[in-house]
């Protein structure tokens, strides 16, 4: 089963057997993960009740949504290298909801960045996209996630045949965009250790979905 984001043959041939010997994902599976990426969410809600969000909560609501973007476009790029490490095809299936994650918070982030930044003042927000290159970089990263959100599922897997892989790997260049996007931001406050963080690991784990699969399980 091919998923949002990109495959690869070897991932498509994975998918094809996951009914395999090692099984199928086990049906609480999903749902669990479901549940854990929505806490990030649910937290911000509970913080907001509770007045908790500190001196700055603008600030504190849209970095958070961000990093969260970030982590779950991190936990969707581990799933080729963890299946092939753990050989257990199924996790396969798991991808289209991370990618799908991602693409809710960055979405949010955004969302936050129009509303409680410009006031759903569209002139404002794109003079901010034009003027100030991280907004450029993180503007034009959601773009992008865009098709990949509108084409993850089958029927348009279907649809757009071997343009469908093509398209999706335009993920590369929303992880390089959003990583820059994060640092550029950081680097005017000169606190570039997350960005580093996240990028050291965005880096690796692409490192690894281009290394060769080794012995076919």
């Amino acid at each position: 089963m091919r998923e949002w984001i990109f495959a690869s043959s070897s991932d498509a041939a994975a998918a094809r057997g996951t009914a395999a010997a090692r099984g199928g994902l086990p049906g609480w599976v999903k749902p669990l993960v479901f549940a854990l990426a929505m806490v990030p969410l649910a937290r911000l809600f509970v913080l907001g009740f509770t007045d908790s969000l500190g001196a700055n909560p603008v600030e504190f609501v849209t970095r958070s949504t961000g990093a969260w973007a970030l982590i779950m476009l991190c936990a969707t790029l581990a799933v080729t290298p963890l299946r092939r490490l753990t050989g257990w095809n199924p996790l396969i299936r798991l991808r289209r909801m991370l990618g799908l994650f991602s693409f809710f918070y960055a979405a949010l982030h955004f969302a936050i960045f129009l509303w409680l930044e410009h006031w759903f003042d569209m002139v404002a927000l794109f003079d901010d996209v034009l003027q100030r290159p991280f907004v450029t970089l993180g503007f034009v990263a959601l773009l992008l996630m865009v098709p990949l959100a509108l084409t993850s599922n089958q029927a348009m897997i279907r649809r757009l045949g071997r343009n469908w892989q093509a398209l999706h790997r335009l993920v590369y260049v929303i992880a390089a965009l959003a990583v820059l996007h994060f640092w550029w931001h950081k680097a005017g406050k000169n606190d570039i250790g997350e960005p580093l963080m996240y990028g050291a690991a965005i880096a690796l784990l692409l490192l690894a979905r281009l290394l060769p699969s080794g012995r076919r399980r």
